[in-house]
């Protein structure tokens, strides 16, 4: 598999199974409702435009996965900043350029409607995670995520 077997397509609900596949191989735990939400956002939301997106290799087997949205305030008018919240690629796939070819088309679905801006969260101790983003023209907000234990 090299990157010019690799299509990217829109996701659709028939990509459920193979999306929580490859988030369980990755996280090591089954999250299927996780992706209920997700999918039934995807599907059926008005208020949020989802740009979720797979990679196929060339026997059409989901391999990687991106999602997203922008949100869709009032009068139907989109905000210039969208949100990356999930993204995933099978192990066995993992240095092949997938994540990045993902995020372009992610990045160019946005920008042909007015997207400026992309956010996403890491956890800080995640180099890996960090250094993939960062490779890929992302860097530190301006804001800065708080939390308080209860």
């Amino acid at each position: 598999m090299n990157r010019s077997t690799i299509k990217i397509r829109l996701m659709k609900a028939d990509d459920f199974g193979a999306v929580v596949g490859i988030d369980e191989k990755v996280l090591k735990i089954p999250r299927p409702g996780y992706y209920e939400v997700k999918f039934e956002k995807l599907l059926r939301s008005k208020d949020y435009l989802p740009v979720s997106l797979v990679a196929e290799d060339e026997a059409g087997t989901v391999v990687g996965f991106i999602m997203g949205e922008l949100y869709i305030g009032e009068y139907g008018i989109s905000q210039e900043e969208a949100t990356l919240d999930t993204i995933g690629v099978d192990p066995s796939c993992r240095h092949k350029g997938i994540g990045e070819q993902l995020i372009n088309e992610f990045v160019d679905h946005l920008r042909n409607v007015g997207v400026r801006k992309i956010n996403t969260l890491v956890a800080w101790n995640d180099s890996k995670l960090i250094h993939f983003f960062s490779a890929n023209h992302f860097s530190p907000s301006k804001t800065i995520n708080l939390e308080r234990n209860i």
